[in-house]
């Protein structure tokens, strides 16, 4: 999965969120340092361990670089920024039966528009699975000799 690159400076202003996404009660918002818990153990049930210390890692930054959406107080997914590397989104993943609602879209422009109001004028997508959504949803373009990028090399289970 190649790294992908976004203009910010080229983001349209921040819309209000979809019908799609207002009929069924979703928020877009950014997540509270007490949710921390909640939201890294709900991370870690759906989509494991290194999502989970991705996610840990960008509660620490001011502003805090974690969105959430809900519905009905209820957690139904989660975007992150700066928390491998500065400047770089992700993760983020949406609940299996909340898929095609456009929460993910949601999310990450959220967190895109969050970066350019931080002053960045680039935002990069690291090891991005789904290249044609990011490519769509913001325009994002991969970048050449990215793969396997900042984690080459990253331990990936227990060891001796």
């Amino acid at each position: 999965m190649p790294d992908m690159l976004v203009k910010l400076y080229e983001l349209s202003e921040p819309a209000p969120l979809p019908a799609s996404l207002t009929e069924r009660a979703v928020d877009i918002r950014r997540a509270l340092a007490p949710e921390l818990h909640l939201v890294v153990g709900w991370v870690r049930a759906h989509f494991g361990e290194h999502w989970a210390s991705e996610c840990h890692v960008s509660f620490t930054s001011r502003p805090l670089g974690c969105f959430i959406a809900t519905q009905s107080e209820q957690l139904i997914g989660f975007a992150c920024y700066e928390a491998t590397c500065r400047n770089y989104f992700g993760p983020t993943g949406v609940a299996t039966a909340c898929r095609g609602w456009g929460v993910g879209r949601a999310l990450l422009l959220a967190c895109l528009q969050a970066m350019r109001a931080e002053g960045y004028a680039y935002a990069i997508i690291g090891g991005a699975g789904p290249v044609d959504f990011y490519a769509k949803a913001c325009g994002a373009v991969p970048i050449a000799g990215s793969q396997p990028g900042i984690y080459r090399g990253m331990l990936r289970g227990p060891t001796a």
